[in-house]
């Protein structure tokens, strides 16, 4: 076990070449520089040794002298250094470099197509997403959504509603008396007081609103419906965001379709007819008391 090589299993043998070329030419050009240092020094030191002390005064090799030929030599092996490093090197320059890249990158490609066809066989998408989806969704049994809304959705303006139906309100108090709403704040705040005999679960992102005691604050609708979880029929009463949220979730819709279209700046969501199935529909005509006609249609889920 000792003295085994060292491997590599998350480098491959193009990678670990370019780390191992990289390497190389740091050391050489490293001992390139060392020996050009080494090269001065070097020469000035023999000429001063003949030159100031003498050594070898007189000492001549082909008419020269012999401290000349040494620093020739040493130059040719500098100069052959040179070569090697920023001449040879060049063959492992930059297009050499860029190759390498290439091929590495085309090879990443390569695996990460091979890991993408895997991953389709072994975990493959659903064909459509937001049927998958909706299967997902948990419906909760008793949760029903209880709007008065006119023919083009319309459910309010500026935070009130659009029309006064005392039928409707009726009906509103009478299916809702004794069980949890779940409202956002704005709809909340539409109250002149909370309703009576309902326990009110409100909504809202603000931190430390302020309620009457007995009303309930939660951040979110997972929330509201985790307090409400203990009521056989918890109410969703608005408003249009809260009514959408609600939608993937509710078993039931209270609906008053208030027979007109009107003006607002709060619509409720459409009601999809493949997944919702009309169980009751009671028409009533305008009357002294009601200035519209309207229809209570009863919705379950298919």
């Amino acid at each position: 076990m000792f003295g085994k090589k060292k491997s590599h299993p998350a480098i491959d043998k193009d990678q670990l070449e370019l780390i191992t070329t990289a390497q190389k030419r740091v050391k050489q050009k490293k001992r390139l520089y060392i020996h050009f240092v080494i090269f001065l020094i070097g020469a000035v030191f023999l000429i001063l040794l003949n030159t100031v002390i003498g050594v070898g005064k007189n000492v001549t090799l082909f008419g020269k002298e012999w401290f000349v030929y040494a620093i020739f030599i040493w130059l040719a092996l500098f100069i052959y250094h040179v070569f090697n490093v920023f001449i040879t090197q060049k063959f492992l320059g930059a297009q050499w470099e860029q190759k390498q890249l290439d091929k590495l990158v085309a090879k990443q490609k390569s695996r990460i197509e091979e890991l993408q066809k895997k991953v389709e066989i072994t975990h493959p998408l659903p064909l459509n997403p937001n049927i998958e989806a909706e299967k997902k969704t948990q419906i909760i049994k008793g949760l029903t959504i209880i709007v008065a809304a006119g023919d083009n959705d319309a459910i309010g303006q500026n935070n009130q509603l659009i029309w006064h139906l005392s039928d409707d309100l009726k009906r509103f108090k009478q299916l809702t008396n004794g069980h949890h709403i779940i409202m956002g704040r704005k709809t909340f705040e539409s109250f002149p007081k909370p309703l009576p005999n309902r326990t009110h679960i409100v909504i809202t992102r603000q931190v430390n609103y302020k309620v009457p005691d007995g009303v309930i604050v939660v951040n979110n609708l997972d929330d509201a419906l985790d307090v409400a979880r203990n009521d056989k029929q918890a109410f969703i009463i608005g408003g249009g965001e809260i009514y959408k949220q609600a939608m993937p979730m509710a078993a039931k819709i209270e609906l008053t379709r208030v027979h007109a279209s009107f003006e607002a700046d709060t619509f409720f969501p459409l009601i999809n007819k493949t997944q919702w199935k009309e169980t009751s529909n009671e028409f009533h005509p305008k009357d002294d008391n009601h200035d519209f006609s309207f229809s209570f249609i009863t919705y379950t889920r298919h």
